[in-house]
This record gives structure tokens, C-alpha cells and sequence, in this order.
């Protein structure tokens, strides 16, 4: 009796469903209203901040603009085809490959070294903790005056101790070698907070009881390491190298203020190539094209991770 009550009842709502429908009225309605007043202000500010630029630059990107960024000639992929053909576009291209791979893999081998090391039960790790992770309080205009001083050639840090090793001391941001392995050091230091805080929550979140069946069957720590955290913490890496590519790939701060794209642009880099073009030369049509160049290949190599990568991540 109770089961055939329900199915009546279901019938009657569903009767009832399809005479509201029939007359014109949408009992879904009022879920969407309420849908795209919640969704409506995030949409309205993406579309002003993100899609219209996004869509604005491409447009720009087909065109020779005059000095206040407004179109004035239609060129198509003129500005594509002679960026993709020239040499100090192709050595920016370069150099940014070169000090995106750089930081990246040295980002997240020393994240995980010290977030490995934190782990560890002894007297004062939580001071270790604390400094480890102090970079991401530092603001990279403030980053930028330390590592200047750091790599000043004649009272810098690394100066006074090359002086007192008899070595001599090197031209850190006037030679154009040394110059991107300043920038990648000073780079890497700033992004180590943050991944090191990401290391150290997953692995504060492997299982201890791993590690005890592993000892018990005299499992070295390298094996552990290999075959109990790194597969533990693979969704992790994952993720830090996603960001970190990315990140890397818009790197412009520390580039402006410690060597301005010089010496002899080894260090202009593409996005610091799209301000020079677009704010200090004011061609507008040829930044937009760098910037959808820079947009394809930040989206190529994410690809790529997640082809490669992914196939690696134990979930």
C-alpha cells in the first residue's frame, strides 16, 4: 500500500510538472535566475579583464598601429612572419627556453630537498620552517635591491667572498652568461616559499605506516624515497610543475629592475620584449603578436606536461 501511495504521488508531481510546463511556466526558471546572479559578476569581470583583452590583442596582433595602440593598416600575419624571422626575436626565444627549464627543474629539486629535509624531527626545524618559507613575504621589488646587492662586483656578498678565496671576482649583470644565471638564482630563491609549502603539506600527508613496513623489510632511505614519497607526492609535483612552468614563463619583475633585458639582451626575455615593444616603443600590433606567440607556447608546453607528466601521477 505504501509503495503504490508513492508511485501516485510521483505520478501526480510529474502530471503536475508537465501541466506547469504546457502553460507556459518553467520550474527551472527561478534556478537560473538565481544561477546568473550568482555567476553573472564573475562573468561580467572576465569578460572585461580577461576575454576582451584576450580577444583585443588578437585583433591588434593583424594590424600596424599608430603610437596611441589604435589599428591603422590590416598586415594579417605580417608581424607573425617577421617576428618568427628574426634573429634577436629568435635569441629572446631562446633565452627564455633556457631560463624557463632552468628555473623550473631547480625550483622543484630544491623545494623538495628542503620540504624533505623539514620533515625531520629535530631541535629547531621549526625556525628552518620559518625561513624556508620567508621568501613568499618578500615583494620582488625588495628582492630585486637584495640580490643587487648581493651581486654588486665590488662590495657585494659573493664579491667580498670571492676576494677572500684569491678568486677573482665576477661581473654578475654585465656579462651576458652570468647575467641569466643571476636572474635564474634570484628567481628560484623567490619561488621557493611557495613550493616548498606545497611539498611539505604532501608530504606531512604520506602515511608513516609506509615508511615502518618499508624499514621493517630493510628498505634503504633512497629506496623509500623513491618508491614510497616521490609516487605519494607525484599529484603534487605535478601540480608545482604546472604552476612553476607557467609562472616562470611571466617572469618580468626581478628582469626589470635588476638588468633591464641587457646585458646585450641575454636576459630579454619575451614578456619583458612585449613591454619594450608595446610601452617604451610604442608598437602596439607587433607586442599584441608576441603576446599571442607567448600565450601558444605557455599552452603547448602545458599540454606536453600533461601528456608526459600525468601518465606518471599515482592518484
Amino acid at each position: 500500500m505504501e509503495n503504490q501511495a508513492k508511485s501516485q504521488n510521483f505520478k501526480l508531481s510529474s502530471e503536475k510538472e508537465k501541466s506547469n510546463i504546457s502553460l507556459g511556466y518553467n520550474p527551472y526558471a527561478k534556478d537560473k535566475l538565481y544561477a546568473l546572479l550568482f555567476l553573472g559578476p564573475s562573468l561580467l569581470i572576465l569578460a572585461i579583464f580577461v576575454f576582451y583583452p584576450m580577444l583585443r590583442t588578437i585583433y591588434l596582433s593583424l594590424f600596424l598601429t599608430n603610437n596611441l595602440g589604435n589599428p591603422t593598416v590590416f598586415v594579417g600575419i605580417k608581424n607573425y612572419l617577421t617576428l618568427l624571422t628574426s634573429s634577436s626575436y629568435i635569441n629572446s626565444l631562446i633565452a627564455t627556453l633556457i631560463y624557463v627549464i632552468a628555473v623550473s627543474i631547480l625550483t622543484i629539486i630544491i623545494g623538495l630537498i628542503l620540504a624533505q629535509a623539514a620533515t625531520k624531527k629535530v631541535a629547531g626545524i621549526s625556525f628552518f620552517r620559518t625561513i624556508f618559507s620567508a621568501t613568499m613575504g618578500v615583494s620582488v621589488s625588495v628582492a630585486a635591491i637584495f640580490w643587487l646587492f648581493i651581486f654588486n662586483p665590488s662590495v657585494g656578498l659573493l664579491s667580498q667572498l670571492f676576494t677572500a678565496l684569491n678568486l677573482t671576482p665576477i661581473n654578475w649583470l654585465t656579462e651576458p652568461g652570468w647575467a641569466m644565471t643571476a636572474i635564474v638564482i634570484s628567481t628560484v630563491w623567490m619561488n621557493l616559499g611557495f613550493t616548498f609549502l606545497i611539498f611539505f603539506g604532501a608530504l606531512q600527508s604520506v602515511p608513516y605506516t609506509l615508511y615502518e613496513a618499508a624499514q621493517i623489510e630493510g628498505a634503504s632511505k633512497s629506496y623509500q624515497f623513491f618508491h614510497i614519497t616521490l609516487p605519494m607526492i607525484s599529484p603534487t609535483i605535478f601540480f608545482v610543475s604546472i604552476i612553476t612552468l607557467i609562472e616562470s614563463f611571466k617572469s618580468f619583475g626581478l628582469i626589470d629592475l635588476m638588468t633591464a633585458g641587457g646585458p646585450n639582451n641575454a636576459t630579454n626575455l619575451l614578456v619583458y620584449r612585449i613591454y619594450q615593444d608595446a610601452f617604451l616603443n610604442g608598437n602596439y600590433g607587433l607586442s599584441s603578436t608576441e603576446s599571442v606567440i607567448l600565450a601558444v607556447i605557455i599552452a603547448i608546453f602545458t599540454f606536453i606536461q600533461f601528456k608526459v607528466l600525468e601518465k606518471r601521477v599515482t592518484y
